[in-house]
């Protein structure tokens, strides 16, 4: 199911999935894709990352579908 919050909030940031990808460093443009199609989730501190650069609210972007820490 695709995460239509994400999509909208990139595009509205005017980014491209290789854009946004390039500004959190150690993503691919294949893992927002993931993101975007529901394939895969964020982790909860690259959720967090995503969200600030967006500007919008986590819960907003992934709902609760994001993965806990491993720490």
């Amino acid at each position: 199911m695709k995460n239509l919050n994400f999509i909208n909030a990139r595009k509205k940031k005017e980014l491209t999935q290789a854009e946004l990808a390039k500004l959190l460093k150690f993503v691919s443009k294949a893992t927002i894709s993931n993101w975007e199609t529901g394939y895969s989730k964020p982790r909860l501190e690259m959720a967090l990352t995503v969200s600030e650069i967006l500007g919008e609210d986590v819960a907003f972007l992934f709902g609760y579908n994001v993965q806990e820490s491993c720490t």
